[in-house]
């Protein structure tokens, strides 16, 4: 049984890891963080470009001039409603060595104790080797329902020897890849397959205040080709305001000499409104990020924070820290756009590795026979339909 420290506030009630949202409760205004210009996260710009930055029409199919109404529009309702029936899925992975607060970090983005920390005294002894934990919950917000999938990976980066330590996760991911690919290749497949690929991997960086070390550059450098990464300095109420400025952009630097594309990548911009959102959110990253599961009364208001002699670090306040456009990215604006990106380009490229060597995939029931590729001419995956885009828009700029 999950518990909720929100729960007589912000009116979740919790059954057995099954969360909703109660109406009677007026849920919290959303916060607008400052690369939405002010607008709610949800904003139809984001998704919706402007007619100027809309692409031409096909010469083949020209618009064609509507008498009178159709209601051609009301697709979209029947898209909510089958969404709604359907619900959604979203499978996050958190990554960073121990004590950087990421169990809390889960618990602060989605209001619920999803993810139980151990206690500071119960503390067992430290794992010898890297060991993932994955836990499932539904969380239901106003009639959505959201099937949330988190995996902790308790070890990384403890021991002496790190070396290769990132094996284990890499692992599995592909595993994931390969258990969704197993399903989509059978004769008979199922309705609707159960999506366990992870979207989105958030990388704790240690607040040292200098640079990043070797291994979050090797971790980085090698995961940012299999899902989405998105990395965080963690713990940031224990560096000043131009310590964490200056943190920030030595990793900005580190990223680009060594050629790291987190997320959102810019080859992936679909138009001129996502290259501007985008571009302001790759300004900011690593968000500087404060987790706290706990709520604090500050001049006559609750609020979500760490209590210190000092005072109370509210964690959705943006001059304390910048966790409100942490959950901004993973939930308001970008969840699907994350989804989306797992799906078209991690996932399909690794997909067509697998299909060019089909001749040694397990034979199970079901099985479509693939015939091998000739070792004369290999097949090599060309660049995926964004990246193809993206290419044609720099030759039509050049021009």
């Amino acid at each position: 049984m999950c518990r909720s420290v929100w729960k007589q506030n912000s009116g979740v009630r919790v059954q057995e890891g099954y969360f909703r949202w109660s109406p009677s409760v007026a849920p919290v205004t959303p916060f607008s963080p400052p690369y939405l210009d002010d607008r709610h996260p949800m904003d139809p710009l984001r998704r919706s470009p402007s007619p100027s930055s809309s692409q031409p029409s096909s010469p083949r199919s020209p618009p064609c001039e509507m008498l009178g109404y159709v209601g051609i529009e009301a697709v979209l309702d029947q898209l909510k409603i089958k969404a709604m029936k359907m619900g959604f899925e979203f499978n996050i992975m958190m990554v960073g060595r121990s004590g950087l607060g990421k169990s809390t970090m889960v618990n602060t983005l989605f209001k619920s104790k999803v993810w139980k920390s151990t206690p500071p005294g119960l503390v067992g002894p430290m794992p010898q080797t890297l060991q993932l934990q994955s836990v499932t919950h539904v969380i239901e917000e106003n009639g959505v329902k959201l099937k949330l999938t988190l995996t902790d990976t308790p070890g990384f980066g403890d021991q002496i020897n790190n070396d290769k330590c990132w094996d284990p996760i890499l692992g599995y991911i592909n595993e994931q890849y390969e258990r969704y690919l197993q399903e989509e290749i059978l004769i008979t497949r199922k309705r609707h397959i159960p999506d366990t690929r992870v979207h989105c991997c958030v990388y704790f960086v240690p607040p040292t205040g200098h640079c990043l070390r070797p291994l979050d550059i090797e971790f980085l450098r090698r995961l940012c080709q299999t899902v989405n990464v998105v990395p965080v300095i963690a713990r940031a109420d224990s560096l000043t305001m131009e310590e964490r400025e200056t943190f920030r952009q030595r990793i900005q630097h580190s990223l680009k000499t060594h050629c790291i594309d987190v997320y959102p990548q810019q080859c992936f911009d679909e138009d001129l409104n996502d290259r501007i959102l985008n571009s302001k959110i790759r300004e900011r990253i690593p968000f500087a990020v404060v987790g706290a599961d706990r709520e604090h009364l500050v001049n006559g208001r609750c609020v979500l924070g760490r209590k210190t002699k000092w005072g109370v670090i509210e964690v959705e306040n943006m001059a304390h820290c910048e966790f409100p456009l942490l959950r901004d990215l993973l939930i308001r604006s970008h969840l699907q756009d994350l989804k989306d990106i797992t799906h078209n380009v991690h996932y399909e490229n690794y997909r067509v590795c697998r299909l060019n060597e089909s001749h040694v995939l397990p034979r199970g029931p079901g099985w479509v026979n693939l015939a091998p590729t000739p070792p004369s001419s290999p097949a090599i995956p060309g660049p995926s339909k964004f990246c193809r885009r993206r290419i044609r828009d720099n030759t039509t700029e050049e021009y």
